[in-house]
């Protein structure tokens, strides 16, 4: 089942083509599809050291091409204030073979997605993500703003999105019991000023080993935000013990530490009705996350 109406297909026969046409030094390297929560790339592995990402939703290929370009000076960025593995960009491919977009290569990173080595009782692994989360807040912003796009500016923008995510949800959610919580979230105020920041910390993008932090994936988005964005991995990955180390690490105040709850509910929100077919996954992410801020809140 796809995930999306506008959904491109992308086989490993498309990608042997494309990247024989375009990257002949790779032609020999083994390609596999990667099986992913991810919900906005398909992944290709290309022999052990690289990973080719493919746009899953059609675009214009101009559009496309400048998304990726900005993602690659983004993820170049973070790879130099991260203490912790993050992908780096290696090449950017263009449309052929039948797939109509530009697409990107990246490093490979080993690792088992928190999805799949669940590290939410770890207390060592909320002190690793604090420690990542407090180098990409220390990063330059270098003058730049929030951008205006997706999460990570003014709370109450949402209102149109969650009135639909309200709407969608009737039947799989408690939504007059919702619609009275993001009423009280959506009046927090903004005081600090924007941080760099990733921007989705879900369990799709943390590798684990053991039970420590041992990289960080799609790293596109990151850039200036709200300073309380990133604390959604307070509720998208933590058990409340591990919550509460992070949130002492990073010396959250009350009022960012509930900006952080209002922005992992406005996500937890939209990934549960939206994926509740095509992704399970990310729809039970989105359902825990919820009872996780439910349960901070009684």
């Amino acid at each position: 089942m796809t995930m999306h109406d506008d959904q491109v297909a992308v086989t490993t026969g498309i990608v042997a083509t494309l990247i024989q046409e375009q990257f002949p030094q790779w032609s020999g390297k083994a390609i596999r599809l990667l099986s992913s929560t991810g919900t906005v790339h398909a992944v290709f592995r290309i022999g052990n050291d690289l990973s080719a990402r493919f746009p899953l939703r059609l675009a214009d290929a101009a559009e496309a091409l400048a998304v990726l370009e900005r993602e690659a000076r983004a993820s170049a960025e973070l790879a130099q204030v991260s203490r912790f593995p993050v992908p780096e960009p290696v090449a950017l491919g263009k449309p052929g073979a039948g797939y109509p977009m530009p697409w990107s290569v990246q490093t490979w990173l080993p690792g088992t997605v928190a999805f799949d080595a669940d590290p939410s009782g770890s207390d060592a692994f909320a002190e690793d993500l604090a420690a990542f989360i407090a180098a990409l807040r220390d990063a330059e912003t270098r003058g730049r703003l929030f951008n205006g796009e997706n999460r990570g500016g003014v709370l109450a923008h949402h209102d149109d999105w969650m009135a639909k995510c309200f709407e969608e949800s009737e039947g799989l959610l408690d939504v007059p019991r919702l619609r009275q919580v993001w009423s009280r979230l959506r009046e927090l105020p903004r005081t600090g000023a924007d941080v760099m920041s990733h921007g989705d910390l879900i369990p799709g993008n943390v590798l684990v080993e053991g039970d420590r932090l041992s990289g960080v994936l799609d790293t596109g988005g990151f850039g200036p935000a709200d300073p309380a964005l990133d604390l959604v991995g307070a509720w998208h990955l933590l058990q409340p013990g591990p919550r509460e180390v992070l949130r002492r690490t990073l010396g959250c105040a009350d009022l960012e530490w509930e900006r952080g709850k209002a922005w992992a509910f406005e996500q937890a929100m939209g990934v549960v009705w939206y994926y509740v077919e095509s992704n399970p996954t990310m729809s039970r992410m989105g359902r825990r996350t919820l009872d996780r801020i439910l349960e901070s809140m009684e």
